[in-house]
């Protein structure tokens, strides 16, 4: 299906963007467009105005500061994630990450802040963002706001942006010593995924973040992470840790997958991504 008929405008500045984004009710923005216009196609969703920010130099910067962490502009696209050398030395998980996913046709044109804002279920970065802490930083003509990744993805390609608002970057703590595993199970897209943030020390667990994705919201696991501090670093523990990895999430049933398919693969997903975090996982 053809995309609808759709005014489009490209802002050369910031400040032009958000300009645009308030002139109309029906505006939104466009950045690599790998998911927002297959939805236009679709007519699952209609818009007045696309606010391109693709060129938008603010939006695609990465900068590494002294103490490890990474602010990653939301305009930065997955290939240049995957090919930058200052990520791949302090966060080289993101990096690989990006390197693996989807085509080289799409990494080259779908961007980070797209695929955390769009939220899709089967997207990657937002339960490695909920995983890792980080903040999204987002401005507006009324001014900038902070807001944390576990506040940020509110439901089924929902965030919590208002319609004036840009999400602008994204800040990744510092993993000081922290290893990041990255598991999923793919049939034809993700069914189930997990991401564990952990660090070690003498055969034990010293602490422990565990997200799963491929659900509405992605989610933390506090009874897993629990179960995890303190565990000795042995797959046996992390097996029983993680084995209630499935309580209190709601996955969608869809063509890829049931959802009593996917609640039996939480606690795998998550035991894999644990275990690789201990075993090295994707280092900083």
């Amino acid at each position: 299906m053809l995309l609808a008929a759709v005014d489009y405008y490209r802002p050369d500045t910031l400040d032009e963007a958000l300009e645009a984004l308030v002139s109309t009710e029906g505006a939104r923005p466009l950045a690599g467009g790998q998911s927002l216009v297959s939805i236009l196609k679709l007519r699952a969703a209609s818009v007045e105005l696309l606010v391109d920010i693709s060129r938008l130099e603010d939006l695609r910067t990465i900068e590494v500061a002294d103490d490890g962490a990474v602010r990653i502009g939301a305009g930065v696209t997955y290939d240049e994630m995957a090919t930058s050398p200052d990520l791949h030395q302090s966060y080289a998980s993101l990096s690989n990450i990006a390197a693996h996913t989807v085509d080289a046709q799409v990494r080259n044109r779908g961007t980070f802040g797209g695929n955390l804002c769009h939220n899709d279920p089967i997207n990657n970065f937002p339960p490695v963002a909920v995983a890792l802490d980080a903040v999204m930083h987002v401005t507006s003509k009324n001014g900038d706001r902070d807001i944390a990744a576990g506040d940020f993805f509110t439901g089924y390609f929902a965030n919590a942006l208002s319609p004036d608002e840009l999400l602008t970057g994204v800040t990744l703590p510092a993993l000081d010593g922290r290893s990041i595993g990255y598991q999923e199970v793919e049939i034809g897209e993700a069914a189930a995924r997990a991401v564990a943030v952990v660090a070690t020390s003498n055969g034990n667990i010293e602490s422990a973040n565990v997200a799963l994705g491929c659900l509405p919201i992605p989610m933390r696991a506090p009874g897993v992470e629990a179960a995890l501090a303190g565990a000795p670093t042995t797959a046996e523990a992390v097996a029983e840790a993680t084995a209630s990895a499935a309580d209190g999430i709601e996955p969608l049933t869809d063509a890829d997958a049931s959802a009593d398919y996917r609640l039996a693969m939480a606690s795998v997903v998550a035991k894999r991504a644990v275990m690789e975090a201990i075993e090295g996982g994707h280092h900083g």
